[in-house]
Order: C-alpha cells, then sequence, then structure tokens
C-alpha cells in the first residue's frame, strides 16, 4: 500500500466560516504539497503558470489518479471538496484516510498544531506563528478598506517565497503525527480499525450528500425574527424606562432587577426565568420583563442564517464531524448543529405546520401571538421544518428508545430492568419511569402515580452514571418539578430507613460544610438524597458496574501490560495509554493516565480536552463517569452497525441526530418510519441479549414525531 501525504493552500472569497462545502465552491488551489511514504516533501505553485508548463503536477495527478495509493490527508473533507471543485482529479471516499478523525477517534484533539504538541511532534513554533501570518495574507481577500483586494506572488514577492517555505511544514507534522497515533479505533492495521475506516467512508458520502434545505422558509423566519428583535428592544427600552435597551443586555438586566425590583437571579437562564415567571405574587411589570428576555433568547437567528449561507445548490452539507464527540465516537455538529436544535417547550405539530405556511405567506402578524405564543417561539418551533424531502422523496426519520438507558442496563446485567424493557417492548408492561420508581421504592408499578413516574424520570435521567443530589436537583429543574413542594407530597412515604441514613448525611454535610448545597431546605435535600439511595439500592448491579470499571482501570494504569476485566470489559495500560475495550471491540481511550490517592482512595485522571475552556489539560474521572463513556459509545456502537444496512435497503441517510436517523427515500408504501426503524434496531452480534427498539414516522419536513 503507498501512502500519499496530501495539503493545499487555497484562496476564496467565501469566508471559511460559510462552511467547506460552500467555501469550496469559489476555491482556487495556489499550493499544493505532498510526499509519497516516506519521501521527499514536493510543492507545486499553480500560480506560477511555467510550474505547468513544466509539468511540475504530473506525478501529483498520477498519484491521485492511482487506484493503488492512499491519500492522507489532516481534515480530509477540505481537500475532498476542494479537489472536487477544481482541475485536479479527486480520489473517490474509499482511497482516503484522516489524521484528524484517527486522532479524535482516540481522544486526541484535532487540531494539527495542538496534536503535534501532545503527541511531541517537533514544530517550530516561530516558523508556525509566520506561517499561520502569511496564510491571513495570501488565504483570504484584504480588508474591504485595503486598496489591494488579493496578495499574490506578484505583489508580495518575498513573503510568497517564504509562503512556500513553509507550506511542506503540515506535510512533515501529519506524516509524523500518523506514525505516533494508535490505530486501535481507526487504522489499517487493526481488524476494528479497517471496519472504523469503512463506517467514517459512509459518513464522508452522508456529509457530501447533505440535506435539501427550505431556503423561502429560512430567509422568511430571518427577516420575521429581526423585525421582532427590534419589536422587543423598544418593549424593553420603554419596560426598564431607557435603562436597558436590549433584553440580551445581560448585566443591564440584572441591574436593572435588582435596583428597580430588588431581585436577584443567579443567571438568566431559561429555567431559572421560567421559575420566577410562574410565580403567582410576581409584580406584573416584572413579569413582562423576564418574558421578554425569555423571548429574545430563545431565537434561532444563527441556524436559520446557516441554512442560507452555507448551503449549495439548495443541500447543506458538512454538518457532521465524525467521532467528534470525545472518547465516545458519537457525531458532533458543525455549522448547523443539528445536535443543538430546540427540543423542549415547542408549538404542537399542528400549530407547527400552520406557522409555517404562515412565515412563509407573510401572514405571521395577521393571525397573532393567539395562535402561536410568540414570533420567537414559533421559528424556534419550525427551525426543524427547513430541512426537507426533495420532489418524489419523503423523509424517514427514526430513533433508538431510550437505548443508553437499554445498554446500561445490558453491559451491567441488570436482568429485572432488562426483562421490564422486553415486557414494554411486547406491550404487557409499564415504561422505564414507572418501573425505576417502582423498583426503588418496592411498590406495584400499578400504584404510581403521575408524579411519582415524574421522580422515576428524574432518577433515570439524574442517577445512572453515579450522579448524586446535584445531578437530580439539575435533572428536576429543567423538567419545571419544584423540590419543596416535591419533598412535601413525599415525605411521609419515604422509607424510615433510607430516611435516617439520608438525614444523618445532611447533618455530616452540614458540620463539613458550614451549610448544605443547592439552597434547598434539610427536608428538601434529605428527599433528594433519599430518591438517589433508594435508585441505587434498585439497581445493585449498576452500583457494582460503576466499581468494576474503576477497580479494573486503576488496576491497569498501577501494573502497565497487565490486562484486567470485569464482566465483558477489559482494562490495559498501553505505553502511555489507558485502554479500556468494550464488547464492540472498540477502546474507550485515556491518554497519559495517573492514579493517585486521597487517604484510601483512588483518584483516576487522564488527559482531555476541558468542555468549558477547550484547553487540553488533567482531568479527573470516576467509575460512574467511566460508565457513562462506555454506555454512549456502546449506543453509537449500535447505530453505526446498522447504518450500512439501512443504505443497502434504499435509504439514503442524511443526517445522524444524537440516537436519531434522517434518510430520504422514495416516496412509495415500500419506505416507511417504521421500516426504517426496524433497521436501527436490529441487534449487532457483539450485543446479544440487548433489547433493542425503535420509532419511526416519515414526512416531507423534518420534525419530532407527534
Amino acid at each position: 500500500m503507498k501512502f500519499l501525504w496530501y495539503d493545499s493552500e487555497t484562496f476564496s472569497e467565501t469566508p471559511i466560516k460559510s462552511g467547506t462545502y460552500r467555501y469550496a465552491q469559489d476555491a482556487e488551489i495556489m499550493i499544493a504539497t505532498y510526499a509519497v511514504d516516506d519521501g521527499p516533501v514536493c510543492t507545486i505553485d499553480f500560480t506560477d503558470p511555467a510550474a505547468r508548463l513544466a509539468g511540475d503536477d504530473e506525478e501529483l495527478i498520477e498519484l491521485l489518479l492511482d487506484p493503488d495509493v492512499v491519500v492522507v490527508a489532516h481534515n480530509s473533507m477540505f481537500d475532498r471538496a476542494v479537489l472536487a471543485t477544481s482541475s485536479l482529479p479527486c480520489p473517490p471516499i474509499e482511497r482516503w484516510r484522516d489524521t484528524m478523525v484517527q486522532a479524535l477517534a482516540h481522544a486526541l484533539p484535532g487540531a494539527l498544531d495542538t496534536l503535534c504538541d501532545v503527541l511531541g511532534v517537533p514544530m517550530d513554533k516561530a516558523k508556525h506563528k509566520a506561517g499561520k501570518d502569511l496564510i491571513k495574507l495570501f488565504c483570504q481577500p484584504r480588508p474591504k478598506n485595503s486598496k489591494l483586494r488579493r496578495a499574490t506572488r506578484e505583489t508580495h514577492p518575498a513573503e510568497w517565497q517564504r509562503f512556500l517555505d513553509y507550506a511542506g511544514a503540515d506535510i512533515e507534522a501529519m506524516r509524523e503525527v500518523y506514525r505516533r497515533l494508535p490505530q486501535w479505533n481507526y487504522g489499517d492495521r487493526t481488524d476494528y480499525g479497517r471496519l472504523e475506516i469503512a463506517r467514517w467512508h459512509l459518513d464522508q458520502r452522508i456529509n457530501d450528500r447533505g440535506f435539501q434545505v427550505d431556503l423561502d422558509l429560512a430567509e422568511k423566519a430571518i427577516a420575521l425574527i429581526d423585525e421582532e428583535q427590534e419589536r422587543l428592544a423598544d418593549q424593553t427600552y420603554t419596560a426598564t424606562s431607557g435603562d436597558v435597551a436590549r433584553a440580551t443586555q445581560r448585566d443591564a438586566l440584572l441591574e436593572h432587577l435588582l435596583s428597580e425590583y430588588g431581585v436577584v437571579l443567579p443567571d438568566l437562564r431559561a429555567s431559572t426565568l421560567e421559575r420566577r415567571i410562574d410565580d403567582p405574587d410576581l409584580p406584573p411589570a416584572l413579569r413582562e420583563l423576564l418574558s421578554l428576555r425569555l423571548m429574545t433568547s430563545t431565537t434561532s437567528t444563527s441556524k436559520y442564517k446557516a441554512l442560507t449561507t452555507a448551503q449549495t445548490g439548495g443541500r447543506l452539507r458538512g454538518t457532521l464531524q465524525y467521532n467528534g464527540a470525545s472518547r465516545t465516537g458519537r457525531w458532533a455538529g458543525r455549522k448547523f448543529q443539528p445536535q443543538n436544535l430546540p427540543s423542549r417547550g415547542l408549538l404542537p405539530l399542528p400549530k407547527i405546520r400552520e406557522g409555517i405556511e404562515a412565515i412563509k405567506g407573510g401572514y405571521v402578524r395577521l393571525i397573532g401571538e393567539e395562535t402561536f405564543g410568540n414570533v420567537m417561539l414559533l421559528t424556534a418551533s419550525t427551525i426543524r421544518g427547513c430541512i426537507t424531502a426533495p420532489e418524489g422523496k419523503r423523509l424517514c426519520i427514526a430513533d433508538l428508545s431510550n437505548i443508553e438507558g437499554r445498554v446500561l442496563a445490558w453491559e451491567a446485567g441488570e436482568e429485572w430492568k432488562l426483562q421490564a424493557f422486553r415486557d414494554y417492548d411486547a406491550g404487557i408492561g409499564h415504561d422505564l419511569y414507572v418501573m425505576a420508581y417502582a423498583k426503588s421504592f418496592g411498590v406495584d408499578p400499578s400504584s404510581v402515580t403521575k408524579k411519582q413516574r415524574a421522580v422515576g424520570k428524574v432518577q433515570e435521567l439524574a442517577l445512572g452514571y453515579e450522579g448524586g443530589v446535584g445531578a437530580f436537583v439539575t435533572f428536576a429543574a429543567s423538567y419545571g418539578i419544584d423540590l419543596e413542594q416535591m419533598a412535601r407530597d413525599a415525605w411521609e412515604q419515604l422509607p424510615a430507613e433510607l430516611v435516617t441514613e439520608s438525614q444523618d448525611f445532611y447533618d455530616w454535610l452540614v458540620v463539613k460544610k458550614g451549610a448544605s448545597d443547592f439552597g434547598l431546605s434539610r427536608e428538601a435535600y434529605v428527599t433528594c438524597d433519599v430518591f438517589k439511595r433508594a435508585w441505587r439500592y434498585g439497581h445493585a448491579k449498576v452500583v457494582e458496574l460503576w466499581a468494576g470499571l474503576m477497580d479494573i482501570a486503576v488496576s491497569a494504569v498501577e501494573n502497565p501490560g497487565g490486562v484486567f476485566e470485569f464482566g465483558d470489559f477489559r482494562a490495559k495500560r498501553t505505553g502511555t495509554w489507558l485502554r479500556l475495550l468494550t464488547q464492540s471491540g472498540r477502546s474507550l481511550c485515556y491518554p497519559s493516565p495517573q492514579v493517585e490517592y486521597r487517604g484510601n482512595k483512588p483518584v483516576l485522571s487522564y488527559m482531555g480536552v476541558n468542555q468549558y475552556s477547550r484547553k487540553w489539560c488533567r482531568l479527573s474521572t470516576h467509575g460512574g463517569k467511566l460508565a457513562e463513556n462506555a454506555t454512549q459509545l456502546l449506543a453509537c456502537e449500535v447505530l453505526k452497525a446498522n447504518m450500512p444496512r439501512i443504505e443497502s435497503a434504499g435509504y439514503e441517510l442524511v443526517l445522524s441526530v444524537h440516537d436519531e436517523l434522517i434518510a430520504e427515500a422514495p416516496d412509495t408504501d415500500a419506505f416507511t418510519g417504521d421500516a426504517l426503524a426496524g433497521l436501527m434496531s436490529t441487534v449487532p452480534g457483539w450485543a446479544e441479549g440487548l433489547p433493542l427498539a425503535a420509532a419511526g414516522f416519515h414526512d416531507y419536513r423534518y420534525r419530532k414525531d407527534d
């Protein structure tokens, strides 16, 4: 197998922030650099007419056309998109490999310069910084106030020569990065690595395909939002007597709330505002002001604009980053961010359909707020509807049902819960939120009330990964549960033994910290802690899973080369890596692991990207977090395992959103959402005994299932 290492420097009038495929439509390849295997780096200056006359590009063209040559690039989606619109040949997807995807597959950062730092690949920092400055000079249009619109080899000959000298640096870096990266989860040297490359090729076809956009709806929604923002700004200015110009001005609004109403809010999040707005004793003027802020902050302008500015030929492409979610193999969103679409508090489906027609027809104002609530709620509800089926096709949409709950029970061996899932799927059992509450307190599922089911839902969502009272409080707030009222309703029914345990814990916490966390009364805190303890007692195997994964991970770090097992999981330290091998063959990877002790308690840490600062730093973990990583990884593996089968059945996948797949299919009765759901819920060979279920529907616009 011959490897072609490839990179290019390009110019486009279109900003790269418009998205890879939109940028590529106008891109010009100025410089191409390449190397074959361990050979020297070659540089071609396509801005020099003499270079092509001399045939400098002939070898590169032959290599790009050679079916036996594997092409390696860093962020190859960009290189493929640019080559596809250039005069150079673009090799088929199957011949490409990507060092960025390989790095992400092993829980490393994707940026090449950061990756070099992490892997210890030599890089001249000064030269790299100078190269970035040269990219800014030659690869982007000059500022609008500049007389010179574009810098070229003719206008800046000395800088251009330095640019040519710099261009090959990324080839050297990429080649060395490839040598140092593992191939357990992506690479030609392992069985699973080859399987993952094939899956990534499918992902690239999905990104190339993109999805059709209703541009008329998107453009009219943007205009409507802009108009509404101005109206809300005027109302905010009037309501605050000029103290706050717009409700988006966070600090000014918080200061006004304090000075005018004596109200101190910890933040202006939607959940915080909604709780205060529901207070019946709130002055009407204050309720109106908080409502203005809530409406202003629910806008989907950026997503609508991404649909219009990044699309090419009426389709938006390149919205999925394979392995973009650290460690688990899940997709991350790019540009449009389909994973972050509004999902709660939306209008019902009939109102959404009516609203789409009203936006496109320009008569939203005529119908008024009595129909849609408000413009911001309407546009947040209709954003999914911008994704449409081409003529002659339908969208088939299906979602794996409670896949994380099912996988967690399966990997832990929580048999009662697995059976509960099977019974529910067969139509003879209760849903799992009811079962969670019933199992926690040993009551008949048929006796579980609506309020108790709501508690069961929060238990399931908050506690499966070793979450404590803090997690319970967070999820309860997101579902609008009043914890003080919940405590009053439940107090008399709580098991006495658990109450005693929780009260003792609360009293110890007060002594240790001087106060309880989360601003809860003693009764409410104890109630939340009882719900946590009850869930854990009812899920003994899950609790064992947390401890078991932590034990084998610590043992592996402390005993390099040894293999430690818990259930079907195996942990091994290989060089500077902790690997947790899962049932599917994919490894959870933790770079540079360390174990320290606080008393007799081991603390496991590793190097990773902090989700808040985005910096590469040391992170700590625990058994519940290891279980979460494993569960999300295996849930994604289920999805990936069935995607080739789905494509082969005639469904053209266009998006993956969490545990949901969206596909275009012929508009006939042979292609349905139910059929897609059946394909999605096929149990992979490595997951025997995992109860899978999916629900699907079909429509001509993307939407949430009603």
